[in-house]
């Protein structure tokens, strides 16, 4: 019975000093065992992941830096690129320019050289020709002359008439 005198008398909200007391010294244990083995792990653990996501964001900030770097040297790489590219052109139209001139001044002077030797040519052939006209004029001429004169004829009228013959037969062949 004097268990249940002292439960009904036990009030958790009221204050002894004996619990009050031992309520400390528990609490002070826990408090000591849980900074050695908890606290300080736990501090550690975090100090350690501050310090990796504080890496990891320098590293990130190092990386944008690189990009950064690395889109300035591309966008200056690619102005160079098209520098050269607008000088490739320029010599290349250039070249072009220089070789239709030099083809054309090939082809002029070929034409010259051609027209040259056709003139040459047409005048040897004139010269020929001419030379052969008057081969052949002069050897109708004779052939002429020599019926003439072989065929006496008796009056001048007859004469006239036959060197006109023969003149129109000479043209007809």
């Amino acid at each position: 019975m004097e268990y249940i005198i002292f439960l009904v008398d036990f009030s958790p909200i009221r204050p002894e000093p004996g619990l009050m007391l031992w309520s400390l010294v528990f609490f002070l244990l826990f408090w000591f065992l849980m900074s050695k083995y908890a606290f300080k792990p736990i501090a550690n653990g975090l100090k350690v992941r501050e310090q990796s996501i504080q890496d990891a964001l320098d590293e990130a900030k190092k990386a944008r830096e690189e990009i950064a770097a690395m889109k300035s040297e591309n966008e200056h790489l690619l102005a160079q690129a098209a520098q050269e590219r607008a000088v490739i052109l320029k010599e290349a139209k250039e070249m072009k320019a220089d070789i239709i001139a030099e083809a054309q001044e090939k082809a002029k002077e070929e034409a010259q050289k051609i027209i040259a030797s056709a003139r040459v040519e047409i005048d040897s052939q004139k010269i020929a020709a001419v030379a052969e006209v008057r081969d052949s004029v002069g050897g109708m001429a004779i052939e002429i002359a020599e019926q003439v004169l072989r065929k006496q004829l008796s009056g001048d009228a007859n004469q006239q008439a036959y060197v006109q013959s023969l003149v129109d037969n000479a043209k007809l062949n």
